[in-house]
């Protein structure tokens, strides 16, 4: 197993979705600050009752510590992250506390949920100023627009293990379309909509290409073909990828964009993976300010935080996503092979509020069967 892909399995292992509202959820707080009266480079004090900013987001929110102590030298805040499960449940979480917030400041909203966070009211108006030119087709329409900022995003495709197919004289699939094909019988393995992220974003890349009368007929055409449908992306990629890192024997799967860099192997310059952009679905995440937050100019500023050059140039590593800035510069790894969609394929939030839990059920009562 090559140690970059396994950090990357790692990294992506908290990528399971609850779709049912659920109270009570386990919450882990992870303090990342001091609790002293802090003050900036300028001299500004921050009064030590609003100096803690609490940022409400998924398990799989990284900031390097040296980032954080620099946000506290800058601006006088401290720092508190609590981590509220997926993507999925944090938004469920922040709905179930409207009124009474566990934070002020929320991170890790996908297009996926963004509208429903919108409508229920729960988060501030805040518009960064330092949102990059570059981002302005990242935002959300209407009055998401005001309420959300994009931070980051990133490509969930279906890769391909090139090694496997060189090596059977098979020609590798190149969109979704293909995966019907008898060809690839028996060789594609995806998360479930219904418990994965990335697996969410792929059944609704379907729903984006075929069309709402299209996309349940393609799914019975693909899971006629053998596919696999596993609980979450470590099953899917670590365990039954071929060239995850285990012993699969799937060929075939659902990642992302920047998986195809993490399988260059020791001592080699190029991967042995690659990702099929015509598949695409763009994942985009904000940050918004919680409605009622103790601490809303703290809130603010760690927003502003999460656009600057330092934070945006560390999400890649970190996180394993692209920036919204397109001025900053990628790990080499990166500019070289992994590449984005450029025309990725989209569904209105709005629709996807709308229809995401019929559409997770008529896609469940066809790939679960």
């Amino acid at each position: 197993m090559h140690t970059t892909t396994s950090a990357y399995a790692r990294s992506r292992s908290t990528g399971t979705l609850a779709l049912a509202l659920a109270a009570g959820l386990g919450l882990s707080a992870c303090s990342l600050g001091s609790t002293d009266d802090a003050s900036s480079d300028s001299g500004a004090t921050v009064d030590s009752a609003t100096s803690e900013v609490v940022v409400v987001s998924h398990d799989s929110f990284t900031v390097p510590e040296d980032l954080l102590t620099q946000f506290t030298e800058e601006t006088g805040y401290e720092a508190t992250i609590l981590g509220s499960g997926d993507g999925g449940e944090m938004t469920n979480q922040i709905i179930l506390t409207k009124g009474s917030p566990l934070g002020d400041a929320v991170f890790g909203i996908d297009n996926t949920f963004a509208s429903r966070a919108v409508d229920e009211g729960v988060l501030a108006a805040y518009a960064s100023p330092d949102l990059p030119d570059g981002a302005a087709d990242d935002q959300l329409s209407g009055t998401g627009a005001d309420l959300l900022t994009p931070i980051d995003f990133g490509d969930v495709c279906v890769n391909i293990d090139d090694v496997w197919f060189a090596e059977e004289g098979i020609k590798p699939p190149s969109s979704l379309e293909d995966l019907t094909d008898p060809m690839y019988e028996g060789l594609f393995v995806t998360p479930g909509a219904n418990t994965s992220s990335p697996g969410l974003a792929f059944m609704l890349a379907t729903v984006g290409n075929f069309g709402e009368d299209g996309w349940l007929d393609y799914w019975s055409d693909l899971m006629a073909n053998d596919a696999r449908v596993t609980s979450g992306w470590s099953d899917a990629y670590s365990v039954d990828f071929t060239a995850g890192g285990g012993n699969g024997d799937r060929p075939i799967v659902v990642s992302y964009a920047s998986s195809p860099p993490f399988t260059i192997p020791e001592g080699e310059t190029e991967p042995t993976t690659s990702a099929l952009l015509d598949t695409c679905f763009r994942q985009v995440e904000y940050a918004g300010v919680l409605e009622g937050a103790n601490n809303p100019e703290g809130a603010q500023a760690f927003i502003d935080f999460l656009l600057s050059e330092p934070m945006q140039a560390a999400l890649p590593e970190t996180m394993y996503v692209y920036p919204v800035d397109d001025a900053v510069e990628l790990p080499q790894a990166w500019a070289e092979f992994a590449d984005v969609a450029a025309e990725p394929i989209v569904v209105d939030p709005a629709q996807i509020d709308a229809n995401r839990e019929t559409w997770v059920r008529e896609w469940a009562d066809i790939a679960t069967q």
